[in-house]
């Protein structure tokens, strides 16, 4: 009792630190947006006393961009080596990340990746003589850039009126949101980024000029490739529930009831849609049990032959889906910043609370969201064995990709039926339902073997 009221506070405190790091995210955008303001108006664009939207456009931007790019995602990232360290040995019953020390204290493991940074900063470069040096050189940027770029269209937060921080900026009718960048492209901008990973792994592999390495950059394209399939219909019925391609949008419309006081969550229309983008997304990352690319046991991987930075580039790049990952799914699927599953309730809050403390609010409940998907990710990582690579081919192409066509056309005849949602509402109650009573019914530990007989009791023999 004692370690769960422990544990509980502790997990208190967590989203209570990432609330008020939400908080710091949105007075950095709109000091910064203000600032932006004042300097134009400073530097004679503009004259004083007006407001500039395009300079606040482009401090909120930049702000966005240092604080959700450059800590968020990058510093999460990080964390994850670590965190996969720690979480792997309590499922081991090790201890796990506690060699390096700082005056004899292991710091829970965070001084690895001190290490791990200066590792591979300093590790000798050796480069194959027969590798195509400009693509053996290009693949690292080529892993490593689309995944960094895909989280610009994540809505960490709602919109709140520059004014609530400022009194100058009342009525200028400009907003502050934790979003690098809104376009209409949305979900559009997403499947492109996300296909150019391919490149990346396909380079590696082939560049390198060793058979090994080539063989994890053909099972890493065909792997991706065939996932991208099912990954971008598993979408396909969300975009046409809220109608929208916008993710933040997509949150807006998450917060509408359905079913009396049941919000529209993406995970109650779309129940399926949710379990073949979590597993085409999973597979996307080429992570345990779908990691057959950078088989270690085969001595095969399409980075097999890259070192130092290089090989961090490509190293760091899935920890950094796995927060893309989590960030998606968190904004489609799970409610987005919606605290609760319950309509009305943020708008609720939105009228009790100050507009700061309310976006605060709801950013860290966004964060909160993404730490428990990144949870989910490690720990499925280090309970599943590998599947062989025709099983993974087999579960894309004769079972996701049905599913994600069967879903689709579902989905539209229970739009047009009736375009309120509830009727896909109660299709996806009872789907949740079905899938639950199966899980629980076909997860239940063996009965341990009988004893063959008598003597196996009394400890004789055969």
């Amino acid at each position: 009792m004692k370690r769960f009221f422990g544990m509980s506070f502790a997990l208190v405190m967590v989203v209570v630190g990432l609330m008020a790091l939400a908080g710091a995210f949105y007075w950095a955008a709109a000091g910064l947006g203000w600032g932006f303001n004042a300097l134009s108006i400073s530097l004679g664009f503009n004259p004083p006393g007006t407001v500039s939207p395009s300079a606040i456009h482009y401090g909120v931007s930049l702000a966005n961009v240092l604080t959700l790019m450059m800590v968020v995602l990058m510093i999460s990232g990080s964390l994850l080596t670590v965190a996969e360290r720690k979480w792997s040995a309590l499922l081991q019953n090790r201890t796990g990340a506690n060699r390096i020390k700082v005056f004899g204290n292991p710091l829970g493991g965070i001084p690895y990746l001190a290490a791990d940074a200066l590792k591979m900063l300093t590790k000798e470069r050796i480069d194959p003589a027969r590798a195509t040096h400009l693509l053996f050189e290009l693949a690292p940027m080529m892993a490593f850039a689309p995944v960094f770029c895909l989280f610009a269209i994540v809505p960490v937060g709602p919109t709140v009126d520059l004014g609530a921080f400022f009194e100058g900026a009342r009525g200028a009718g400009q907003g502050v949101a934790l979003q690098v960048a809104r376009m209409d492209a949305g979900l559009l901008y997403l499947f492109a980024l996300a296909s150019l990973q391919v490149y990346g792994t396909s380079l590696a592999g082939w560049a390198s000029n060793n058979k090994l390495a080539l063989l994890g950059g053909v099972r890493a394209s065909s792997q991706m490739i065939a996932y991208e399939v099912s990954l971008g219909l598993a979408l396909v019925g969300t975009m046409m529930a809220y109608r929208s391609l916008q993710l933040d949008q997509m949150v807006v419309a998450q917060g509408q009831g359905v079913l009396g006081f049941v919000p529209a969550w993406g995970l109650l229309l779309q129940p399926v849609g949710f379990l073949i983008y979590f597993t085409s997304g999973f597979a996307e990352t080429k992570r345990a049990p779908f990691d057959l690319p950078e088989g270690e046991s085969e001595i095969v991987g399409y980075f097999l032959e890259y070192s130092g930075m290089k090989f961090g580039m490509m190293f760091l790049a899935e920890f950094l889906e796995i927060t893309v990952f989590a960030g998606v799914i968190t904004a489609v699927f799970l409610g987005g910043w919606h605290p609760l599953p319950i309509a009305g309730f943020t708008e609720w809050l939105r009228a009790s609370l100050s507009p700061p403390l309310f976006a605060a609010v709801c950013g860290g409940v966004f964060l909160a969201k993404m730490v428990v998907m990144m949870w989910l990710q490690l720990t499925i990582r280090w309970l599943l064995p590998r599947f062989r690579y025709d099983q993974i081919q087999q579960l894309c192409w004769k079972i996701l990709l049905p599913a994600a066509l069967i879903n689709i056309f579902v989905t539209g005849a229970a739009i047009l039926l009736d375009p309120s949602l509830h009727l896909l509402a109660a299709l996806g109650l009872v789907t949740i339902v079905v899938v639950a009573v199966l899980v629980g019914a076909t997860g239940k530990a063996p009965a341990a073997a009988a004893a063959h007989g008598p003597a196996h009791a009394h400890g004789g023999g055969h």
